[in-house]
């Protein structure tokens, strides 16, 4: 086993540091990370996509100004403080070019406006509000008081909401479609301006969910939706390349 650090007699070595990254809910993100940027580069190299050497030793200087690190003594020492060659930093600074690069292939402006003219009808808006109640009593006796005033909604919230709906006058903002649970999601898409939905229980039972639909956005491609479009585009391109691959665990002791 290798050790990371020492105090005073005690050694903290790789095992207790991955024993304490699984403890603590780290290590299986950090071993996800790994897995996408490995896709990532494989598939690059699969497809041929060239990494310039200018590009590394641009890359590699913008990594030593970030690092403080001006004259390649400096950058020696770092290493070899890290354990890390000159071979497998480069290595590690190429990995990155390869990521970039393919992503920028997966996330284009092209795909993007392709796959939100597919998938438009994904991208719909509602704006949306809440009031929190307790009962089931409560929840009804509140429909029907907003049913008489709609326009008391964020004052009935203020006033009568429990938990964090309180805040902002109980405005959630805009939602996407995916974005609620099902049953929520086909009334609050469905409904007009102005409509009052609910009450909905939770799961327990011991509150209740009143929604307002404020208004209704058809898709549009600004820069939020495209966010999530790249963010899409990612993660089924990602799941496309899992597949063209064995991935298993191996046993970490």
């Amino acid at each position: 086993m290798a050790g990371i650090v020492r105090i005073d007699d005690e050694v903290i070595d790789t095992d207790y540091f991955i024993r304490t990254l699984k403890l603590t809910g780290q290590f299986e993100g950090l071993v996800e990370q790994l897995v996408r940027e490995k896709l990532t580069v494989h598939a690059a190299k699969k497809q041929g996509l060239q990494i310039a050497p200018q590009d590394i030793q641009e890359r590699a200087d913008q990594f030593r100004r970030i690092q403080g690190l001006h004259r390649a003594a400096d950058m020696n020492h770092y290493l070899d403080a890290l354990g890390v060659s000159l071979d497998e930093f480069e290595d590690f600074v190429t990995d990155g070019l390869y990521h970039e690069k393919m992503m920028e292939q997966v996330c284009s402006e092209k795909a993007v406006e392709q796959y939100f003219k597919l998938n438009s009808p994904r991208f719909d808006s509602v704006e949306i509000s809440h009031i929190v109640l307790d009962s089931e009593g409560k929840a009804k006796e509140m429909m029907s008081a907003l049913a008489d005033d709609p326009d008391s909604f964020a004052a009935m919230v203020n006033e009568h909401s429990v938990g964090e709906a309180r805040e902002n006058g109980g405005v959630i903002g805009k939602v996407l479609r995916g974005s609620l649970r099902p049953d929520l999601e086909a009334r609050v898409f469905n409904a007009a301006p102005g409509d009052l939905l609910g009450p909905f229980p939770a799961s327990d039972r011991t509150l209740y969910e009143i929604f307002a639909v404020n208004a209704k956005y058809p898709a549009t491609l600004d820069e939020e939706t495209a966010v999530e479009v790249r963010r899409l585009l990612r993660e089924e391109w990602l799941a496309a390349r899992a597949q063209e691959h064995i991935i298993e665990t191996v046993a970490v002791r």
